[in-house]
């Protein structure tokens, strides 16, 4: 009895612990954009690594031995060097005619700064996504040092994108820093695209296609964006300036600008040139379509799952060859927002595959800068237990232990691996995969 009632305690205390952990986890707010704006950069919002939290105990006579990893590329400048070029033309012609006012010309100014450290280096990785990396490899390493030790085989894969192979050069660089005795094998060849990036026929022509979801998002937007007041506050109607602009296009590349300087080196910002309210309605935009287009609105009829499916294929083949052959290692895989949103709804983490159909609610049960800010990363941790063969598995987004609600355990958060390979397996049985 007295037994029972001590580990009902440890378990009590284990729950506790790891609920406080998801505070900050569940429904996002409009306030919560107004007291960080840099939320509002959605996918471009810089790995929120001042987040992570305390990790609960690992459970008695367990240990660690293999770490399965999805990583997208650390923090990057906006991917083409036109984003930046068509503001410097909008404002360098406005100055030309004395069209810009007093707050015009210092936006002007900045913009100068921002485009200047950006020049030609359109898509490829900030200082900080460096940084992002380096650092994730760190903490992984001293979480778990029993995985990297020796010479424990590292293997790490990558699309065919730059800014993707170098998050996997950096990241790999650093653990052989820590430990030259590692054994890692690198490889960003094409013939890992049909899992790290996959996409189905049917996703794609969703997203591309007329009549799918583009109408009703554009009502949304027309309802939702406003740029009379922010032209208004930057330029002067001489000469009649206002009719050679674009309004819409000039507030999102103002917008675009705002969200990615947060990944730069320099500590300019634009985010003041824009009202609250006018910055969340943006955010909801660029959310609303991103679930629409990849994760899973009830608009799309659960057909963006379909893309994660070759690469949970892949993560349950490996993991099951490490457990059966008794190693210790990790598998990184590195790709894009595009691909881990997938795979965390795939793999149902809590909080990750809500799906609704009122637009106006779409905030509230899935935000684009908590699933994939940059650098953000799904780690599946391995445990096992000397003469045993349960295995025990945890789940990391963004470096915090995360729930898979689907499947149950004695354990939060804390799973068996038996339960979530059968679980996973179900979502697989009817998948045809392509070599």
């Amino acid at each position: 009895m007295g037994i029972s009632v001590c580990i009902n305690k440890y378990c009590l205390a284990l729950f506790f612990l790891f609920a406080l952990n998801l505070v900050g986890m569940g429904q996002t707010s409009m306030q919560e954009i107004f007291n960080d704006p840099e939320k509002s950069g959605g996918v471009n919002y810089a790995y929120p690594f001042h987040n992570i939290t305390a990790k609960t105990p690992i459970p008695k006579g367990y240990k660690p031995f293999y770490i399965s990893h999805f990583g997208r590329h650390g923090s990057r400048y906006l991917t083409d060097d036109n984003e930046y070029t068509y503001l410097l033309d909008v404002f360098y012609k406005a100055d030309s005619c004395d069209a810009l006012t007093e707050l015009g010309e210092n936006v002007y100014e900045r913009l100068k700064t921002i485009c200047g450290e950006a020049k030609e280096h359109a898509g490829e990785l900030t200082p900080l996504g460096i940084c992002q990396q380096k650092n994730i490899a760190e903490r992984m390493y001293k979480l778990y040092p029993d995985i990297f030790s020796g010479n424990a085989h590292i293997s790490a894969v990558s699309t065919t994108v730059g800014r993707c192979i170098r998050s996997m050069e950096i990241l790999c660089q650093r653990l052989t820093e820590l430990n030259p005795d590692l054994s890692v094998s690198q490889d960003a060849s094409p013939r890992h695209m049909d899992y790290l990036n996959f996409h189905t026929k049917q996703a794609v022509q969703f997203r591309y296609a007329p009549g799918t979801w583009k109408e009703k998002y554009n009502e949304f937007e027309k309802n939702h964006v406003y740029p009379d007041r922010l032209i208004k506050s930057l330029f002067r109607d001489n000469d009649g300036f206002h009719r050679e602009i674009n309004p819409d296009s000039l507030m999102w590349k103002l917008y675009d600008i705002a969200s990615s300087a947060q990944n730069m080196q320099t500590d300019i910002s634009l985010y003041d040139l824009f009202e609250k309210e006018e910055l969340f309605d943006l955010w909801q935009c660029k959310n609303y379509s991103l679930y629409v287009q990849y994760a899973n609105a009830s608009e799309n009829g659960g057909i963006m799952m379909e893309n994660a499916k070759p690469l949970l294929k892949n993560i349950i083949e490996n993991a099951n060859h490490v457990i059966e052959t008794k190693s210790n290692g990790t598998s990184f895989r590195f790709g894009h927002d595009g691909n881990i949103i997938p795979l965390a709804m795939l793999l149902h983490l809590q909080d990750c595959y809500n799906s609704i159909s009122d637009s106006l609610e779409f905030y509230k049960v899935w935000s684009d800068f908590k699933v994939a800010p940059m650098s953000a990363n799904i780690q599946i941790i391995f445990f096992r237990k000397e003469n045993s063969d349960d295995i025990l598995v945890k789940f990391l987004h963004n470096e915090n232990e995360i729930l898979v609600p689907p499947v149950k355990s004695d354990l939060l958060p804390y799973y068996h691996w038996n339960d979530v390979a059968e679980y996973y397996g179900s979502l697989l049985v009817d998948f045809q995969y392509h070599d």
